[in-house]
């Protein structure tokens, strides 16, 4: 294949991408605001329908309020307006003065209902607007208003609206080109591996996960409690789909029916947006606020937190309410709050469907593709041959993959608790997932550990094994072969990150403070030990790392821990959206060109380096298995049975336990002759089964039709181990394990 064809493409999917990011847009410049809330212990005025859009074009203002007042007599408002913090505007009105609100002099109790279509505002308004108020996406102002009683002074009702420009960087181009790029590294590694470069396959694979990690890295941060500045909520809503909280139609409705047919109760928070007046929780005032309030956190019927104060009036068919955290991400995906659980497993389990039919698919095209002659015989042999492995070890890398997402889903569920069938299928799933990915890693350190034993190098049976390779390799590969044990911490870091996710929801500054100290840990682990395969993939995962430490704290800022100025807040989430932003941009160049350059090139091996721990060499092709005298006369001294390196119903020969390393440990009974062992043999350390002293190729004077001589095969086989063995002091199989150090 030729690159050139792969260049347009490549170019399409960059440009979009980068494209989604740039606040372009043609229409009218306008702010408007969704949402007015208290701000001030036992406001005696509240809003359950608040959208206000001012156009600065025609200075035009049009505004539709629903709301309840217990306020009686005359007021002022005071008018504060707020951008990232700094007090941009601020000014005091008397609406027995205005003519726009003379309605309201006196204010009076009961229900209040204003609106208009379209009321002329003097241009000096639009003139005071900063500039950034029309560009800077997601912006990060608002307006209290104070409502005081004239001849008294007193307040006695406090409330504010969040602005917005209309320009986001939430924008599904981002979603879907950095999905597209992390499927296509995920499909060009299994290709790649197909086709022979397992060298290529295993940096292209480990590349792909390290960044689909970091997406998922960024939607955590989206759904911690915290309140995030909206830019910063708006760009890790881009990564949301890597935990499956993507909104599909029928899937909304089968989830609130699963939710009704099992007990539950769903939400009507988006059927009543009509009445209800929803915030998206940005400033940890507002967490502050809830707290003195003492309001409530429900579910279901009551699943939001009330934004009515205590000393406020309730009002009639509506409600005022504000969503944070993991609600909060579901809200801005238009799912409803008690569908978030069910959208998440749903879109891990299509996933897994889809994968499973995809292979199926391949592997019926490749068959006939063969049969009639289309593609060579050997093309995908390992594939076909041994099919029903490579699909037992994709499942196991997507139970990692789904790992986090599941993580923070399951356990959420088990606090919020939408249903109990919903509570037992968490429980189920979570606790299956997290046995699953406990076997396969002790698995692979009994592998190693049982390797080092008998041939002091833990990558000659983690490589040396097709069957094995397949199945457990995903938890091992993109480490070097003396570091197979680190997964065991990440899958452990994994956990503990998605469990503070999942059950701290009630406390944000909980879950900064843990991420900050895990995401520590791991950059720690990560430059020290630099346990991946090599120089270029460490470089690249202590990058990550690096990056969601810092994430990290940015995140611990925003909970205002420190008491920074407003303004200091608004600045650092700018901050957080271009530091990501471009980081994000780069790995997903760095992991776009390694991918089109695995599958346009013909031999892509050439670009990496060989592994220090020479697993290119113990990696075998299962087509080249037991075919060679020497095979089977390692086969004879381990102690395998006849079938090669499958044995019955496909099973590896070094797998299973019983079969496997208690056979290749264990000693073969002979009664004598040149394959029997030394009579100390279960006295000496463990060492290679094979037997040096075996002839294993004719001697090169040898007659064809004669008897080889065993004792000068024998003296010739030992005086060139000799040779070898003087030139090397380190055993080869030693060589490049982390053991000749």
């Amino acid at each position: 294949m030729h690159p050139i064809p792969q260049r347009p493409f490549t170019f399409v999917l960059l440009l979009t991408y980068l494209l989604a990011l740039t606040p372009l847009s043609l229409a009218d410049r306008i702010i408007e605001s969704k949402s007015l809330n208290p701000c001030s212990d036992n406001s005696r005025f509240s809003a359950t329908l608040f959208n206000v859009a001012f156009t600065p074009g025609n200075n035009s203002l049009a505004f539709n309020i629903n709301g309840v007042s217990d306020i009686e007599g005359n007021v002022t408002a005071e008018i504060i307006f707020l951008v990232y913090g700094y007090n941009a505007y601020h000014q005091t009105i008397n609406p027995c003065t205005s003519n726009e609100l003379s309605g309201l002099c006196p204010m009076n109790e009961g229900q209040i209902q204003i609106e208009s279509a379209n009321t002329q505002i003097d241009p000096s308004v639009a003139r005071n607007l900063p500039g950034i108020a029309y560009t800077v996406p997601d912006l990060d102002a608002r307006i209290q208003v104070y409502i005081n009683m004239t001849a008294s002074g007193e307040n006695v009702a406090c409330v504010e609206a969040e602005l917005s420009n209309g320009k986001t960087v939430d924008q599904k181009a981002v979603s879907w080109t950095t999905a597209v790029i992390a499927g296509l590294a995920l499909i060009t590694s299994a290709v790649t591996s197909g086709l022979g470069h397992s060298n290529t396959a295993a940096h292209v694979a480990a590349n792909a996960l390290s960044l689909f990690g970091y997406f998922q890295a960024q939607a955590f941060i989206g759904m911690s409690s915290v309140s995030l500045p909206p830019i910063v909520q708006s760009w890790t809503q881009n990564f949301q789909w890597t935990m499956g909280i993507i909104r599909v139609g029928f899937l909304q409705d089968l989830a609130t029916w699963y939710q009704r047919a099992t007990g539950g109760k769903p939400s009507q928070v988006l059927s009543d947006l009509s009445t209800t007046s929803v915030e998206v929780q940005k400033r940890s005032l507002d967490a502050a606020m809830d707290v003195v309030n003492n309001r409530l956190i429900r579910r279901g019927a009551g699943a939001l937190i009330s934004r009515s104060n205590a000393g406020a009036p309730q009002v009639q068919g509506g409600a005022s309410v504000v969503v944070r955290g993991i609600d909060r991400v579901g809200f801005r995906a238009g799912i409803e709050l008690t569908n978030i659980f069910l959208t998440g497993y749903a879109f891990f389990i299509i996933f897994v469907l889809f994968t499973v039919l995809g292979l199926l698919a391949f592997k019926g095209v490749c068959e006939l593709l063969a049969r009639q002659g289309k593609i060579k015989a050997d093309t995908f042999q390992d594939f076909r041959n041994g099919w029903t492995t490579v699909v037992k070890g994709i499942l196991y890398r997507i139970v990692l993959i789904g790992f986090p997402q599941m993580v923070v889903l399951c356990f959420w569920e088990l606090t919020v608790r939408d249903s109990s069938a919903e509570v037992v299928l968490a429980v189920f799933t979570v606790f299956t997932m997290i046995g699953i990915l406990a076997w396969a890693s002790s698995k692979v350190i009994r592998i190693a550990q049982r390797s080092i034993a008998m041939h002091q190098n833990p990558a000659y049976i983690l490589y040396s094994d097709p069957v094995s390779l397949n199945k457990w390799g995903f938890l091992y590969v993109q480490f070097k072969a003396a570091a197979y044990y680190f997964v065991v911490p990440l899958l452990l870091f994994i956990l503990v990150k998605g469990m503070f996710i999942g059950l701290a929801q009630k406390n944000g500054t909980v879950q900064a403070v843990a991420l900050v100290l895990l995401e520590a840990g791991l950059l720690i682990a990560v430059s020290i030990l630099r346990p991946y395969m090599d120089k270029k993939v460490n470089a690249f995962n202590i990058a990550i790392a690096a990056a969601n430490f810092v994430s990290a704290i940015f995140l611990l800022i925003f909970t205002e821990v420190f008491n920074q100025p407003g303004i200091v807040t608004g600045v650092i989430g700018v901050v957080f959206f271009i530091f990501n932003a471009a980081f994000a941009t780069i790995l997903l160049v760095l992991v776009l060109v390694s991918s089109i350059y695995a599958i346009a090139s013909k031999n892509p091996d050439t670009r990496y380096q060989p592994m220090r721990d020479d697993r290119g060499s113990f990696i075998k092709s299962q087509t080249q298995l037991g075919n060679t005298e020497l095979d089977a006369l390692g086969a004879t001294a381990r102690g395998d049975k006849a079938e090669g390196y499958y044995g019955p119903a496909g099973k590896s020969r070094i797998e299973d336990d019983d079969e496997s390393f208690q056979s290749a440990m264990e000693q073969p009974k002979f009664e004598g002759g040149p394959y029997a062992p030394p009579q100390n043999a279960y006295n000496n350390p463990p060492r290679s089964p094979i037997n040096a002293s075996v002839p294993s190729f004719p001697g090169s004077g040898a007659s064809r039709h004669g008897a080889p001589s065993h004792q000068d095969r024998t003296q010739s086989l030992r005086s060139d181990a000799s040779a070898y063995r003087s030139q090397n002091n380190t055993s080869p199989w030693q060589r490049g394990a982390g053991y000749d150090h």
